[in-house]
């Protein structure tokens, strides 16, 4: 196992239109190129792909998730093959969400306080109690290059007060989350607030003073429409510290991503280009389309001449529909080995643009993906 050690992150490029950073993230087991996505790999699979699919799109950086892997298959079996990286064939970077989106997500079989939270097995109906020190004791098991710290992340709708004290709670447990960190760990506090500006300006100042490696912009994209979503990424990334990794967590749609790199995020991860894709969807410069409409039933070129690539290079239109059809499970591998792909065009495509200064461009060639 590599051990941990703290990452650095170099300013490269700003974008002269808007505030895109192009910068690089660095670590004893490489480099991530940002702005950068990450494929999202839950229990340690990226959903139809295996490693060296990753690798040869480019990808440097994949996430996986503390609360999943520490159910099954557990981190001390993990830690035995000498971490994550070995146990499932990965050579790049590695990001592990803390069990935070799991506080929200499972809220109906678990327990908050300010000691931890109390979950019951979504597999067998165990129970589970994770404090911040046990999640960033897991994720070091697991070693990998960048932990996230426990958070309470408060779902949309909610009010202000609640808001707040999940916002007040994520505050008083991030020394936790710090305090349990391995000689060398690489840990990222998580700014909340909900959609209220103040909220957020305090969170953003709090998480900033503390000696994480980096940060990330938590509660965003958890229900509340694009038009509340865009100001809170718009107002907090700039208070961000500018010598560390900007992250924004779970936000994965292109338009979102291009907002968001305008507005100097760095990381992202969402499970839309994968889990869409076994729902038929496949992204294009022309927007989305369902691989299962009859448009495509005798259709011998790809669904999008301007999206097409080699992986997916000697199939059609066509069969792809007839292998969704049919519940063929090719088809969603293939249509993943799309979506992946356009994601890695699209983020190169991104940090091309901030270095030549042809942002404008950039946005006209993607405004209908």
């Amino acid at each position: 196992m590599i051990p941990a050690m703290p990452l650095t992150y170099e300013l490269l490029a700003v974008c002269p239109h808007t505030g895109a950073r192009r910068g690089r993230i660095t670590t004893p087991r490489g480099t991530v190129e940002t702005p950068a996505f990450m494929p999202v790999g839950t229990q340690g699979s990226v959903k139809t792909l295996g490693a060296e699919d990753l690798e040869a799109f480019g990808f440097e950086l994949i996430l996986s998730n503390t609360y999943h892997l520490s159910l099954r298959p557990g981190e001390d079996l993990v830690e035995r093959f000498g971490g994550l990286h070995d146990f499932m064939g990965w050579k790049g970077l590695i990001l592990t969400d803390s069990g935070g989106y799991q506080v929200m997500s499972l809220s109906h079989m678990r327990k908050i306080d300010d000691e931890g939270v109390r979950f019951r097995s979504h597999l067998d109906g165990s129970e589970m109690f994770l404090t911040p020190e046990q999640s960033i004791t897991i994720q070091g098991k697991l070693g990998v290059d960048i932990s996230m710290c426990l958070d309470e992340c408060p779902p949309y709708p909610c009010t202000k007060d609640e808001a707040a004290a999940a916002m007040q709670r994520t505050h008083r447990w991030a020394p936790r989350n710090l305090s349990a960190k391995r000689e060398g760990q690489n840990v990222f506090g998580i700014v909340q607030g909900g959609v209220h500006e103040d909220l957020r300006r305090e969170s953003a100042e709090f998480i900033s003073s503390q000696p994480f490696e980096g940060v990330a912009i938590g509660g965003v994209s958890v229900g509340e429409p694009t038009e509340m979503q865009y100001p809170v990424v718009k107002m907090t990334a700039p208070l961000l510290p500018k010598d560390k990794p900007r992250y924004l967590m779970g936000v994965g749609h292109p338009q979102d991503i291009l907002h968001a790199v305008s507005c100097g995020v760095d990381l992202f991860d969402c499970v839309l280009p994968t889990r869409m894709a076994r729902h038929h969807a496949l992204y294009t410069l022309q927007g989305r389309v369902n691989a299962q409409n009859l448009k495509w039933a005798e259709h011998k070129g790809w669904f999008d001449d301007d999206s097409h690539f080699p992986a997916c290079s000697r199939y059609s239109a066509a069969y792809v529909r007839h292998l969704f059809k049919a519940s063929e499970p090719l088809g969603a591998r293939l249509a993943t080995l799309h979506n992946v792909a356009f994601y890695a065009r699209m983020m190169q495509e991104i940090r091309e643009a901030i270095t030549s200064g042809t942002w404008p461009d950039l946005m006209e060639r993607y405004a209908k993906a």
